[in-house]
């Protein structure tokens, strides 16, 4: 097991990396905690959740919403819970947005923390403290930077993951290479179907590399008025074009990098074969590159995004591989690369 440390304003943050659910318990700091889950997370490991009380959850991007924030405050209420009470978010990224939203809200703020159970979800959403629900289809356009106290990654949990849903984590592994390690971008670039595999070693290297990624940018930009904003490579058009099609996040991200990197190769940050490599290795972990899109959709999406400042949006290019620049672009810009795009 390794352990990685995320300093916050208002608390720290364990990251426990290769740690077992089995062993929950022992970083539960009270005796009275509620575990928030989903219904697929609780089929397959309920069996070795500590005795706590549940509150079970759908599953899906649709039930990000404040309806079941609100559902999740009334079973809250029954069970009695208070401010010395302990939440634990067992599941995927949609389950620890939900509960960090949750507990961080709840009687004015209670503790919790995560336990990851997905690949997408360990190397980003459960890691940095960012919790948030969706409003009207837009992504997190509500929620707060609060951090977890602990953060548990199984990896024998990611045997049950759909493939679709190990392809999604893998498009955030390839975002931290291509923004801060260019180690990393080609080790997965060498061993690209060993990381399809799972195969344990390799994908518990990939996490940790990600998260040290994650937390050294976190822990100087907690509030992401800056260095952190790094981590956005890929999501302004990714979230957009989450919208509009309603694909899963880790693709759209996909797309959305190459949507990206193009940017950056048309304004002189990086080369074409940059962007070929970036392109090939995405192709190579079964990630799409390209998608039919309604443009108009698009723009209006890209428009209510919350990285937008009036007529410019705060855009992560490339500067060669494992290197990235914040710049602020133009949204009239960015247009002209959406009604460009085929």
């Amino acid at each position: 097991m390794k352990t990685i440390e995320i300093n916050g304003n208002q608390g720290n943050s364990i990251i426990l990396i290769g740690e077992s659910l089995q062993n929950l318990k022992t970083y539960v700091p009270v005796e009275k905690a509620v575990i928030i889950t989903d219904t697929n997370v609780s089929a397959f490991y309920r069996k070795d959740f500590p005795p706590y009380e549940i509150i079970e959850i759908g599953t899906g991007e649709q039930i990000k919403t404040l309806d079941t924030v609100r559902e999740i405050y009334g079973r809250l209420l029954h069970l009695e819970a208070d401010r010395s009470s302990f939440i634990i978010g067992i599941g995927g990224g949609i389950v620890c947005d939900i509960a960090g939203f949750v507990a961080s809200t709840f009687m004015r703020g209670i503790r919790f923390g995560f336990v990851s159970t997905t690949l997408l979800s360990q190397v980003d959403a459960s890691v940095g403290g960012k919790n948030g629900v969706n409003f009207k289809g837009y992504k997190n356009i509500m929620g707060m930077i609060n951090q977890p106290e602990i953060v548990i990654c199984d990896m024998s949990l990611l045997k049950t993951l759909p493939e679709r849903e190990v392809l999604c984590g893998l498009a955030e592994i390839v975002k931290h290479g291509a923004i801060a390690d260019a180690g990393l971008f080609s080790y997965l670039e060498e061993n690209h179907q060993e990381a399809l595999n799972l195969e344990a070693d390799l994908i518990e290297r990939l996490v940790y590399d990600s998260v040290v990624i994650k937390t050294a940018l976190v822990n100087k930009d907690e509030r992401e008025d800056g260095e952190r904003k790094k981590l956005n490579f890929g999501h302004t058009f990714g979230h957009a074009i989450e919208k509009v099609t309603g694909i899963q996040h880790g693709e759209a991200v996909s797309a959305g990098m190459v949507v990206a990197a193009r940017l950056s190769e048309k304004r002189g940050n990086i080369s074409p074969e940059d962007t070929n490599r970036l392109e090939a290795l995405l192709r190579k972990l079964k990630l799409p590159t390209e998608l039919s899109l309604n443009k108009v959709e698009i723009l209006d999406a890209l428009r209510k995004d919350k990285k937008r400042k009036g007529d410019f949006v705060d855009f992560v290019l490339l500067q060669g591989i494992g290197n990235a620049v914040l710049e602020e672009i133009p949204l009239r810009e960015l247009e002209a690369v959406i009604m460009g795009q085929n």
